[in-house]
């Protein structure tokens, strides 16, 4: 059977792409009884970035950890649905075995080892690294991207600040060469400076290393920006999937999450009776 594929849009034009990642109407529980996804379909195109919107409580990170394998640390699991990777299932794999398949998750909070040094919380990303990819060269193309970070490498990660422990998160999932990061929430306590300077690296690692990203952001505006294309959750459902340009004019996008209309209140997506899902990416 040929793979699906995606739709991603590269300068301005609509163009396919292979579907590195996929997600077939998946539901996740916690503690067997708990449903917290129902029914989510998403795909990540090779090479792309997909953004994941929606209010906290949405399902944003659940649908994060079932992909990484995370949830089974949490008494939860995928109970309906699969998720596949490369076209091999991989929601029975340990988050272990993820990983070395070249998935890595960014959680949400900036988790550095605080007594551990810059160099040594980055050394700490190499022992789930792929192929040939060496130790040397790992931190070489972290501080080629972050170079702020080569100037802290001796000092202790607790010290540095927290847009520099964010760097440093990220510099320890590139320590891994994946080919897909999970992002949650990496805009998240970091001033506007900052939070565009992180931006534009992870643009630039996506365009010179061709590493897929799933971005999960509050910061819907931000989002958008960076994703060609978007998915909407809401309470465990995905209820609206479009590219960010059409998003970004929808109105109820506008209402809920970009702050542009004269609207009074928050409405739900279940309330609003108008829009269409769009149709599934071809076949």
């Amino acid at each position: 059977m040929a793979e699906r594929v995606a739709w991603v849009v590269s300068g301005g034009k609509t163009q396919m792409s292979e579907a590195l990642l996929r997600l077939n109407n998946i539901e996740v529980k916690y503690h067997e009884v708990i449903l917290v996804l129902k029914g989510v379909s998403i795909e990540v195109p090779r090479g792309g970035i997909v953004a994941l919107l929606g209010a906290n409580g949405a399902g944003k990170s659940t649908t994060l950890k079932a992909i990484s394998g995370l949830l089974k640390h949490e008494n939860g699991r995928v109970t309906d649905g699969s998720i596949e990777y490369e076209g091999r299932r991989i929601d029975r794999l340990s988050s272990e075995k993820i990983s070395r398949e070249g998935i890595v998750q960014i959680i949400e909070g900036r988790r550095v080892f605080e007594h551990l040094t810059v160099e040594q919380n980055l050394r700490v990303g190499a022992h789930a690294r792929r192929g040939n990819f060496s130790v040397r060269e790992g931190i070489e193309m972290v501080y080629h991207y972050f170079p702020r970070l080569r100037e802290k490498r001796n000092v202790a990660a607790g010290f540095t600040s927290g847009g520099e422990q964010q760097m440093i998160v990220l510099g320890r999932a590139i320590m891994a060469a994946p080919r897909l990061i999970l992002l949650d929430e990496p805009s998240m306590g970091l001033a506007p400076l900052l939070i565009h300077e992180i931006f534009n690296i992870l643009m630039r690692l996506n365009e010179d290393e061709k590493i897929s990203m799933l971005l999960v952001e509050q910061n819907a505006k931000l989002a958008l920006g960076v994703a060609p294309y978007a998915y909407v959750m809401e309470n465990g459902r995905v209820v609206m999937d479009d590219t960010s340009e059409r998003l970004k004019e929808n109105p109820d996008i506008k209402d809920f999450y970009l702050g542009l209309t004269d609207l009074e209140g928050r409405k739900s997506f279940k309330n609003v009776k108008h829009y269409k899902r769009r149709k599934r990416w071809l076949s």
